[in-house]
């Protein structure tokens, strides 16, 4: 098979490119390794900056999002009894959409076929060949027959463990990574939220997060020692546990009910440079992933995958190197703002091991200044609802 794009990976990222391109008349093919409902099981984020609200009103498959997703014009951070609002509306004049990251996988897979975005699922031990040449090659194998894919360019949208990313040499290439000490439990269940808006709390028993994925769905986060197993924590501990982590007031509020979902996730801070070699582009998880705290994951994808149309569609519409070449500096500037804003929330709102009576000082006055001062709270808001592309 030829085509001018190859895209590894069929999570957001690598449909929501795909659809971009072939809205250019760029012809494109996706190859992913799982099934389409495998993909569409898996639960993450769902709070969308306008970046990625943008991707999808410009591709016109943002009709449910706009009738379903919680318009959001801010957030809290909780330290014992305080709520301290961030009103990022009046600080910005942009909201967030709360929307399943499930949801935009769904809208995009649907709209596949009728767009003619060619998605092969399930496609085995996928390989990369010849990137540092004007002529990559993408192998993968389905059904046990070999099949190969022929571009000018390859994109790994294709996550953390993906075969992109080391296609690349290790000669040029340099990852930066921090590892936490603890990871998010999450519970998802079918009642209403505990408030309008999401909750960072900061307790002394450690971190709390109450967010939502609509008006009759909930999720809600504790930080746990890598150590912990998640068969450990019934419903009924998690829901104790928040109630007391995210305050009196936000637990007065809280409906409990039976988990549909229950898993704990690592965080990690990690970039990959340069999110360019050759013939092949990284974007989204396959590049950096951030620590869920600042809620960066997929809209730094969506960052990732709009640079990387714009550069695809110079090359093939204008003749333009200079986009392509240029890729990976301009992604890795709002990647690493993106990594600092999530390195610090997370440092502000857990309890690390390793910190003593003066970090949590630090942390008090922080929140205290942010409390009191509209430049702090300006500068969180701007950064949580994404910095401009």
């Amino acid at each position: 098979m030829k085509t001018q794009v190859a895209i590894v990976g069929a999570g957001p990222a690598g449909l929501m490119l795909g659809h971009l391109l072939r809205a250019e008349g760029i012809e494109c093919v996706v190859v992913e390794r799982q099934a389409p409902d495998y993909v569409l099981s898996r639960i993450r984020a769902g709070v969308l900056e306008q970046v990625t609200v943008g991707i999808m009103a410009r591709l016109g498959l943002d009709a449910r999002l706009r009738r379903e997703g919680l318009v959001e014009a801010g957030f809290n951070l909780a330290d014992g009894e305080r709520l301290i609002r961030i009103d990022v509306q009046d600080l910005t004049g942009q909201t967030v959409v709360v929307y399943g990251q499930t949801e935009i996988q769904r809208d995009l897979m649907d709209a596949a076929p009728e767009r003619g975005l060619e998605v092969v699922w399930e496609a085995a031990d996928v390989a990369l060949h010849d990137i540092e040449s004007e002529a990559p090659r993408l192998t993968y194998s389905k059904d046990g027959v070999a099949h190969e894919i022929a571009a000018r360019f390859i994109v790994g949208c294709d996550g953390y463990h993906g075969p992109s990313r080391q296609a690349i040499p290790a000669s040029v290439g340099r990852s930066f990574e921090r590892v936490y000490p603890f990871g998010w439990l999450g519970i998802l269940a079918d009642v209403p939220p505990c408030n309008d808006e999401l909750i960072y709390a900061n307790h002394e028993r450690g971190f709390a997060l109450a967010s939502m994925r609509s008006h009759t769905r909930s999720r809600y986060y504790v930080d746990v020692p890598l150590t912990e197993k998640v068969e450990d924590w019934s419903d009924e501990r998690i829901w104790d546990e928040l109630a007391v982590r995210l305050g009196p007031e936000a637990a007065a509020n809280m409906t409990r009910g039976p988990s549909i979902e229950k898993s704990i996730a690592p965080l990690r801070s990690f970039v990959f440079e340069p999110m360019r070699h050759g013939s092949l582009l990284l974007c989204g998880d396959a590049a950096h992933i951030v620590p869920p705290t600042g809620a960066k994951g997929l809209n730094l994808a969506a960052s990732d995958v709009h640079y990387a149309a714009e550069a695809l569609v110079g090359w093939f519409r204008r003749h333009d190197a200079d986009a392509v070449a240029g890729y990976s500096e301009k992604a890795l500037a709002r990647v690493w703002k993106s990594e600092r804003f999530s390195w610090s929330l997370t440092k502000l709102m857990h309890r690390f091991p390793e910190d003593g009576p003066f970090e949590r000082r630090m942390q008090v006055a922080e929140l205290d200044y942010i409390a009191t001062s509209r430049a702090a709270q300006q500068g969180i808001a701007e950064n949580y609802v994404g910095l401009p592309v």
